[in-house]
């Protein structure tokens, strides 16, 4: 079993990405919506270079005031035009693999064929038919399989869910996983349900523990930490 382990970057929050960066295969760089500018992402993208890391671009509705985790009411050609824009930032500085919606974004988008179709038209025009990672077992995966896209499914080591496969909104207290142990575990349920790249947030409290945690327990129980390639069950 093979899993990706991916974590949001360069977002300006006072994470230390240089400590993180070693510990995942993927990142999801912010690009100029949510959080991001072109230093930011310039300084992340040798990060990730270095460490040979797989770089992604991580667009989400243009709110820096709420962190791109409030749904903005943007018609479908905004949408596709604000992911254009962002993903075709980090395009210019680096060859893409991947591209993740952000925060909102990415919810609105995991029950809204409609949002999920405008992001990947988005993508296209800015970086072609890379692989977008989505919620798994969300219609956002069927939109963009349906368009020709390569698509991951990804679960969260750090987050509850509710029972219908969604997250717990972090409104509630108790919707982060910040303690190791239990994240590892976690994560271990999830791969064996299928996920094809786990997300741990850098801005989760303790988030390098929290990696370390998951690595360690995926690595004695077997599982090869990689990232995504083209056939990784898509």
């Amino acid at each position: 079993m093979t899993i990706d382990l991916n974590c949001d970057m360069g977002e300006e929050t006072g994470v230390d990405d240089e400590a993180l960066m070693p510990l995942f295969t993927s990142v999801n760089i912010a690009c100029g919506g949510h959080a991001g500018n072109e230093a930011s992402m310039r300084r992340t993208v040798a990060l990730a270079l270095r460490h040979g890391v797989a770089i992604g671009a991580h667009p989400g509705y243009p709110d820096r005031e709420n962190f791109g985790r409030a749904v903005l009411p943007m018609e479908h050609g905004e949408v596709e035009q604000t992911v254009f824009e962002q993903v075709r930032a980090l395009a210019r500085i680096a060859p893409l693999r991947h591209v993740k919606p952000h925060g909102a974004l990415y919810n609105v988008a995991a029950r809204d064929p409609g949002v999920a179709e405008a992001i990947a038209r988005g993508v296209r025009r800015a970086a072609g038919s890379v692989t977008l990672v989505g919620l798994a077992k969300s219609v956002m995966l069927h939109a963009w399989r349906s368009l020709g896209f390569p698509v991951a499914s990804e679960a969260f080591a750090d987050r509850r869910y509710e029972s219908d496969g969604t997250l717990r909104s972090r409104v509630h207290a108790d919707a982060l996983i910040v303690d190791p142990a239990e994240a590892a575990s976690h994560a271990l349920m999830l791969i064996r349900g299928g996920a094809d790249t786990l997300c741990i947030h850098g801005d989760t409290p303790g988030s390098a523990s929290i990696a370390a945690a998951v690595r360690e327990r995926l690595m004695r129980d077997g599982v090869r930490i990689a990232p995504l390639q083209r056939g990784d069950r898509w």
